[in-house]
């Protein structure tokens, strides 16, 4: 019962926070960046002057022998999808939060932005296989149901295989979508998979890091673990070259990413856990609205 009660409170807290961020920050700049699927018929209306006549309505034309022309409004409605890293390797954060608990405080204002805007979110959890899939749907409900499956799903596997995700996202939702894949990328071979996936879909990629993942502290001998691998090895950070080498591989692995990113034509943005994510993806969200 006391951990019913905890995870509550966990719930209605994100939702608390996500709300008025949602409502102060975000309004307006989800609705520009995020246009619906195109245009759709909504009424005709006597012809004036002025007027693109490849619009005028023939059938309602010769019915009234006056000419019409057929009016149409922007399709608002989207589906969302948030497919969602949910590996080992989340469960690692040295400075305010854990890369898990900023993914779902993202993930919960992408979700309040997508309902606030009449659209639908679904969500597709993933390791090295697809965990759960949640269909799109609307409303308050949904969204306290998947801000808790992000805070207790136990995932059965550890590791991270992106490219699987993408598969079952272009299977799953046949219409055209608009998927965030938040991940911190810890993994390779996705290239083909993102660019196939986007060609159908709208991606845009979130990537989540921590800074200790940039850099080793000097702190002398200490022992690391791969959660996705629970790897354990001892690692002199007083050694100028391991530190130097262990930075040049993070930057050797963002570069690769952001090529990738490049190439797909993804759009995407790098969040890390000790700064504030807002600004991010107010930029994000004024690029793609331009």
């Amino acid at each position: 019962m006391r951990e019913n009660t905890d995870l509550l409170k966990k719930v209605r807290k994100i939702e608390i926070k996500s709300r008025g961020l949602t409502q102060q920050v975000f309004a307006g700049q989800y609705h520009s960046a995020f246009k619906g699927k195109g245009m759709t018929f909504s009424e005709v209306r006597e012809y004036q002057y002025g007027d693109d006549v490849r619009s005028i309505d023939w059938n309602v034309t010769a019915r009234f022998n006056h000419p019409y022309i057929k009016m149409f409004e922007e399709e608002r409605e989207l589906t969302v999808m948030l497919l969602i890293d949910i590996s080992a390797s989340g469960d690692f954060g040295s400075v305010v939060q854990l890369k898990r608990e900023l993914i779902t405080e993202i993930a919960a204002i992408l979700s309040f932005s997508a309902i606030d805007n009449n659209d639908k979110i679904g969500v597709l959890l993933f390791s090295d296989k697809v965990e759960k899939f949640i269909p799109p749907q609307k409303g308050r409900k949904h969204i306290l149901r998947i801000i808790k499956d992000l805070l207790e799903f136990k995932p059965d596997n550890s590791g991270t295989n992106i490219s699987e995700s993408l598969r079952y996202l272009t299977n799953a939702i046949k219409k055209k979508c608009t998927a965030f894949l938040i991940s911190d990328f810890r993994d390779k071979g996705y290239a083909k998979s993102l660019q196939i996936a986007n060609n159908k879909h709208d991606i845009v990629a979130l990537h989540i890091f921590d800074k200790r993942e940039m850099e080793l502290p000097r702190i002398g001998l200490i022992r690391v673990k791969d959660n996705e691998t629970d790897r354990e090895r001892w690692v002199d950070t007083g050694m100028r070259k391991v530190r130097e080498d262990y930075a040049r591989k993070w930057q050797s692995h963002y570069d690769m990413m952001q090529e990738i990113f490049k190439k797909s034509g993804v759009d995407n943005v790098s969040i890390d856990t000790g700064s504030d994510y807002v600004r991010p993806l107010i930029k994000l969200f004024k690029k793609r609205g331009q």
